[in-house]
């Protein structure tokens, strides 16, 4: 039987960074009172989170599927600018993350499973096992975060900027550019500097 981390509904749900740009790790961070989990997550995990959510989110604007006010951007008194809570202790490092809406109370559900090697399996593992056979591993633990529409959007325009806060993209390759600069493969090996 997994340890759930059951969020409903968070007092905070945030995204947020630890480090220097180029090197920071990034985090999901839910708080309910005094109880606090920290999940670390990679970059590219946390933008397809926000694009799943707001497309959800949209997709139930568009139809009639909820009762409740879905707002197309985040509530401005819902914003949350604040850092990451102290002490920032990694509970475990997203793999899977699912996200489903649950009409009933008309909640984004998000789920966050631990990352494990026995669930990474190549295309030609999945052509020998079998898609039907293969099964992923159960996990020992996982955060569960349930959350309001309008939650969700700020949740989205928070995570939005945090990954945004990064190192500028290089207008010619779009890689990442140091302040030192960076080897452009547009500009035959010269160094590009930031403007």
């Amino acid at each position: 039987m997994p340890v759930v981390h059951s969020f409903d509904p968070p007092e905070r749900f945030v995204a947020g960074t630890v480090g220097e740009p180029g090197q920071r790790t990034f985090f999901l961070q839910a708080r309910d009172g005094t109880r606090l989990v920290s999940v670390s997550l990679e970059k590219q995990q946390l933008v397809a989170l926000v694009e799943r959510i707001d497309e959800l989110l949209d997709e139930l604007m568009a139809g009639s599927a909820a009762s409740t006010l879905i707002p197309a951007v985040a509530p401005v008194d819902l914003e949350d600018n604040e850092p990451l809570e102290q002490p920032i202790d990694e509970e475990f490092r997203a793999g899977t993350m699912t996200l489903s809406w649950d009409p009933g109370d008309e909640r984004i559900v998000v789920e966050v499973f631990p990352f494990t090697e026995a669930a990474v399996v190549s295309p030609d593992q999945l052509d020998e096992l079998g898609q039907e056979t293969f099964e992923e591993p159960d996990p020992e633990e996982l955060l569960v975060v349930r959350l309001t529409a309008g939650v969700a959007r700020a949740f989205c325009a928070r995570a939005l900027h945090v990954v945004e806060a990064g190192r500028p993209p290089c207008p010619f390759c779009g890689n990442p550019v140091d302040p030192q600069g960076h080897l452009c493969v547009r500009a035959n090996g010269f160094r590009r500097r930031e403007s």
